[in-house]
């Protein structure tokens, strides 16, 4: 079976998505280039649209994609805590009829709270994915930690595994895939490079090929999300030069 694609609305970036009116307007770009699904993301979304997440799914549906739901917030809390809007994050994603939800980690500090993630979990049909974001909650230790920990209690949580995101916080991304990836089953293609103190990124056509050797240590049948910059006059024939690169890669 072909490996599935995925499209990031956030790689058209905020400014152009605001300019063709909202994410949805992305939709026909997306489908007409080939891929399978589009990555909806919250912070993108204004209260109305928030509101209309059932009409969302069905033009994502209209234009035979499949949806996955990224929400800007951390499981865990700054207290250590299970963050209270994961329940209400749960239900926006199965609105959305989304294959899966996915956030950040955050603050984790141990499992006393995975009985309770369990409940959340079991009341919803939207699968949770977790991802390692450009803080200190995204190092290699704490997303180590939680990925034992939800192996040994039999969470069914998995992880998103971001390529690039590793560089932000200083750490290998070749060491966390030889690590993390028996449980990764979500990819962000990323590539960056150093840009004002941190990093920046940029298209896979403009980066050196460590992002193709990463990518061949992750699992080859986990979806890849395309988050690296989708920009030209033709954005439906540059994602698709993503889409086939990505596919046949």
């Amino acid at each position: 079976m072909p490996r599935k694609i995925i499209v990031v609305t956030a790689a058209y970036g905020h400014d152009r998505i605001a300019a063709l009116g909202g994410q949805q307007a992305l939709l026909p770009i997306i489908a007409g280039a080939g891929a399978d699904g589009v990555e909806i993301r919250r912070e993108l979304l204004s209260n109305t649209q928030l509101d209309a997440l059932p009409e969302l799914a069905q033009q994502i549906a209209g234009h035979r994609l499949e949806a996955c739901y990224s929400a800007p917030e951390p499981l865990f809390a700054e207290d250590g805590k299970l963050n209270p809007l994961i329940p209400s994050l749960l239900l926006e994603a199965h609105q959305l009829n989304a294959s899966w939800l996915k956030l950040s980690l955050g603050h984790f500090r141990g499992s006393q709270q995975f009985s309770v993630l369990q409940q959340w979990l079991a009341q919803s049909d939207v699968p949770l994915v977790v991802e390692n974001d450009q803080t200190l909650c995204g190092k290699l230790a704490p997303m180590q930690r939680f990925q034992a920990a939800c192996k040994v209690l039999n969470l069914p949580v998995t992880l998103t595994f971001d390529m690039a995101n590793w560089l932000w916080v200083d750490e290998s991304p070749e060491a966390a895939a030889r690590v993390l990836a028996p449980s990764v089953s979500y990819i962000h293609v990323k590539a960056a490079v150093p840009h004002h103190y941190h990093y920046r990124a940029i298209a896979l056509d403009d980066a050196e090929p460590r992002w193709l050797e990463l990518l061949n240590n992750l699992p080859a049948d986990a979806p890849r999300g395309i988050e690296f910059p989708l920009e030209g006059r033709d954005l439906t024939a540059v994602t698709r030069h993503y889409v086939n690169l990505l596919r046949e890669e």
